[in-house]
């Protein structure tokens, strides 16, 4: 399994293959915490290996500097199936967040495990604008 994107967004859609991602960030620009972001996507594009066909878990969570949940933890199964004339075949994931809360500012992580393993992880930078 190798992990293609793992990326926060503006937005992103996954239609007959093809992924489509607008505005990739790592920073929010807040004048105040508590702060409400309107619209984020986490989104994730994986491929796989003839022999991982079948069912993954995957795991994502979205937590502060101190380990807290900012979203509560999601998780799913990821179903790999594909012809078998192809060597490998990929999915995509997209969790669309509405009215991020975000309560602190600093270094926040979110942390993907898939079957259990830590897979990637991407940071979100909550800054202060003054």
């Amino acid at each position: 399994m190798q992990i293609e994107i793992f990326a926060l967004c503006d937005a992103a859609t996954a239609d007959f293959g093809k992924l489509s991602m607008l505005g990739a960030f790592d920073t929010i620009w807040v004048k105040e915490v508590p702060a409400v972001h309107q619209q984020c996507a986490i989104v994730l594009r994986t491929r796989f290996e003839k022999i991982e066909r079948g069912e993954h878990k995957v795991v994502v969570h979205f937590v502060d500097m101190d380990g807290k949940n900012v979203i509560p933890p999601a998780q799913g199964v990821i179903t790999i199936n594909f012809p078998e004339e192809q060597r490998s075949g990929s999915a995509h994931l997209i969790l669309n967040i509405q009215g991020l809360n975000l309560q602190r500012l600093g270094e926040h992580s979110i942390d993907l495990a898939i079957d259990g393993q830590q897979r990637a992880s991407l940071p979100l930078f909550v800054k202060e604008r003054k």
